[in-house]
């Protein structure tokens, strides 16, 4: 029986759009790099600022939102405080109430991934919370990451 490949770092490449992430000093843990968590943070910092300036997503009053239902992430090489980031994104997956968002991390200026990973939205009723359609400005700006 054959190992599956080992996880490798993506090129910029395949990314769609790329939003910049500052790193902060609490960021990093007593190892002297970014701790784990702080990656899915920025997964979600960089699809919602996406989704916000693009003008699809309204945190406060939308009446549909992404409800976060699966994450994964896969560690390459150290990240740390003064450091820039540069997250990737792209759309793997566009269903009818779901989204599969892939973001890659870059040091500034890096031409591989520091890590990469994915998590998926399910888009809801802000007030049943039962998933909804995409609405048709979200997945028009959704099909141009894919």
């Amino acid at each position: 029986m054959t190992e599956p490949a080992r996880p490798q770092p993506r090129p910029r490449g395949d990314f769609r759009v790329f939003r910049p992430i500052t790193t902060r000093w609490m960021d990093n843990d007593a190892y002297g790099h970014v701790n784990n968590v702080v990656y899915y943070s920025w997964f979600d910092t960089a699809v919602n600022a996406h989704l916000i300036a693009e003008g699809v997503l309204d945190v406060e009053h939308g009446p549909v939102i992404g409800l976060v239902v699966e994450t994964q992430c896969r560690y390459f090489a150290p990240l740390a405080f003064p450091q820039t980031i540069e997250a990737g994104l792209r759309v793997a997956r566009l269903g009818g109430t779901s989204v599969r968002y892939e973001v890659g991390l870059f040091a500034q200026g890096a031409a591989q991934t520091a890590a990469h990973g994915h998590f998926v939205h399910v888009y809801v009723d802000r007030a049943s919370r039962r998933p909804v359609p995409l609405p048709a400005a979200l997945r028009a700006v959704l099909q141009q990451l894919l």
